[in-house]
């Protein structure tokens, strides 16, 4: 039986716990320096914390240390490290080699994956970073199912992460210097300028404009809601949702909507599958991802047929779509929609610009709505959509999910007094509760007094008040013979003693073992050397071992007519210009050129082979 993560974002120790709070089995979480969003650190204190509250739960707490680093960082990062080993953390996301050269040294017993930005997208490269020593492999988000099946059949030991959800570089990641290069901002250390959702024209060889000022590299928001099953067939462990920069009702929402369907996964396979956590949650709202935080939805590369995956008009958030305009009176329109407004809703169309337009709706009056002010560009028929719901956000602005773990407790009779055994339930089936097999057991001592009455009743009534504590008890099981006089006094002790054994069974998981010693594989080729990412001499000595002379990170020194970018979005195919896949032969003459506002061009290059489009810095 194969146990499946869902895995979500935590910005920060409040949005870390309400994702598992709301259904997460894992979260991942920045510390204070060196992880990929440099706009979400943490504490080594909150991180602690938050390790502490997941453990109860069963589940985990991922640190990402996924940035590349320079020589004057590695002692901070050292110390870092040892810092995350005593908050009892139960993985490092790594990128920089250096990482986990250090991790190896200095014997530190946390457990490694490799980040997606170490670029995962082959048996091999994935064989090479198992054999180093990492438990798991954050793969490609451009992986195919036949690409995560082939993987985890040839290295079934492997654990596979995958992306399910959220924002998509339309880059390999890793392998984009775009933001480096135009705005010195190395997505590389986690302070990418986001230049995939900037505005182009698209000019060829002839200096003939095709595409004026569009979002050309822009794409929507993954969503794998559907194929959660089909992942965990191919072999997928973890199931990642994007968003540690996200807001808190996005955090909310997608990891109780995943959640939800993952948990009825398990149920039709539970012979198969079963969560990597503990507790069953319960909402005050109804799961939806169109209604929160998304550019339109694409599954990306999955399955085997080629789909448009990008959102050329507006990098910003579309959100649901809510129905379109009838007719416009005066101040007000109205809307042919089953959707319910509220006042304060956030509402956007695309004009005849091609653009994004939104406003906000003042007053809504069923159908009939009355904007702050009229969209100039609104006209019956346009299709509307809500970018921002305001009565998901009042719901989910309030306590909105509570996560328990159901205990069945056992109350016995001993020599000296009373014992309780509490036992956590690990699944329900037909013939009733599945317990662990690791119960605890609170003992106390006692008169033992015969009871003048039945006790039952009063006895289930004050072991049962479990609030407060991530508990709640489905049974009280008594021997048919008991029946013996206790105190409420003696069995609320008895139930605090209980309490307290079963979180610190919880929080005593089991610390990873060092990496054993790396052995010298040589890592698969790039093409371009400077495509390892190598920043520091500690990486620059680890490839060295191996074989490898690479060049200088990008960050270091940018060679002339460099590749800013891999992308499997391919704008050919996007504009209807791809004959591969059926469609009209272009007339334009190559090579094309994407061209900023500023002036400044990119050459693009298609490879069909591949089916791949790569981005040129223009000599």
């Amino acid at each position: 039986m194969r146990a499946l993560e869902l895995l979500a974002p935590a910005k920060n120790l409040e949005y870390g716990k309400a994702a598992i709070d709301h259904g997460a089995d894992a979260v991942y979480i920045g510390a204070s320096r060196f992880g990929a969003r440099v706009a979400a650190g943490n504490s080594l204190e909150d991180i602690a914390e938050l390790c502490r509250y997941a453990h109860l739960y069963g589940a985990k707490v991922y640190v990402t240390v996924n940035t590349i680093l320079f020589d004057q960082e590695i002692e901070d990062t050292r110390l870092l490290l040892h810092g995350l080993e005593q908050a009892r953390v139960d993985a490092i996301l790594v990128q920089d080699m250096a990482v986990l050269q250090i991790m190896h040294d200095e014997a530190i017993k946390v457990a490694v994956h490799a980040s997606t930005q170490t670029d995962n997208r082959t048996v091999e490269k994935v064989q090479w970073l198992s054999d180093l020593g990492f438990r798991r492999v954050v793969l490609a988000r451009e992986s195919s199912l036949r690409d995560i099946e082939n993987i985890h059949q040839k290295l079934p030991d492997t654990e596979l992460e995958v992306f399910v959800h959220g924002a998509l570089c339309v880059s390999y990641s890793g392998l984009c210097y775009a933001s480096q290069y135009c705005f010195d901002r190395s997505a590389n250390r986690g302070a990418c300028a986001q230049f995939c959702r900037m505005k182009f024209d698209l000019v060829d060889a002839n200096g003939v404009e095709w595409e004026h000022q569009r979002h050309l590299l822009s794409l929507k928001d993954m969503n794998q809601l559907s194929n959660l099953e089909a992942l965990a067939d191919a072999g997928a462990t973890s199931f990642k949702i994007e968003g540690r920069l996200k807001d808190l009702s996005y955090v909310k929402n997608v990891t109780a909507a995943y959640s939800e369907a993952l948990n009825q996964l398990v149920t039709r396979h539970p012979e198969r599958y079963q969560r990597a956590s503990k507790g069953r949650c319960t909402y005050t709202f109804r799961p939806d991802l169109n209604r929160t935080f998304n550019r339109g939805y694409t599954t990306y590369f999955l399955g085997d047929k080629r789909q448009p995956v990008w959102s050329p008009n507006t990098p910003k958030a579309l959100g649901e779509y809510v129905g379109k305009v009838k007719e416009l009176r005066g101040n007000s329109f109205n809307v042919a929609s089953v959707a319910a407004f509220a006042n304060g809703d956030g509402l956007c169309f695309i004009n005849e610009q091609r653009e994004l337009e939104g406003f906000r709706v003042n007053r809504a009056e069923g159908n009939r709505l009355y904007p702050l002010k009229m969209p100039r560009g609104l006209k019956p028929g346009s299709a509307l959509y809500r970018s921002n719901d305001q009565q998901m956000e009042r719901l989910l602005a309030k306590p909105s999910a509570e996560r328990k773990i159901p205990v069945v407790m056992s109350l016995h009779a001993t020599d000296s007094g009373f014992s309780l055994s509490m036992d956590e339930v690990v699944s329900f089936n037909e013939n009733g509760h599945v317990l662990s097999k690791e119960e605890v057991v609170a003992t106390i001592e006692a008169e033992l007094q015969v009871a003048q009455k039945p006790q039952r009743e009063n006895i289930v009534r004050q072991l049962e008040k479990l609030g407060g504590t991530p508990y709640e008890c489905v049974e009280v099981r008594l021997p048919d013979d008991f029946n013996y006089f206790i105190p409420s006094s003696l069995l609320a002790n008895l139930r605090r003693q209980a309490v307290t054994l079963l979180q610190q069974r919880s929080e005593n998981t089991a610390a990873a073992t060092p990496l054993k010693e790396l052995p010298l594989l040589p890592p698969p080729p790039y093409k371009r050397s400077y495509s390892y990412n190598v920043s520091n001499s500690l990486s620059r000595s680890f490839y060295e071992q191996r074989g490898v002379k690479p060049e200088p990170a990008f960050e270091l020194r940018q060679p002339a007519d460099a590749q800013l970018m891999q992308c499997r979005h391919c704008i050919r195919f996007s504009m209807g210009y791809c004959v591969k896949h059926g469609g009209k032969r272009p007339e334009w003459k190559e090579p094309l050129r994407l061209r900023l506002s500023d002036g400044r061009e990119f050459r693009l290059e298609f490879d069909c082979v591949q089916c791949q489009m790569n981005v040129y810095a223009d000599a």
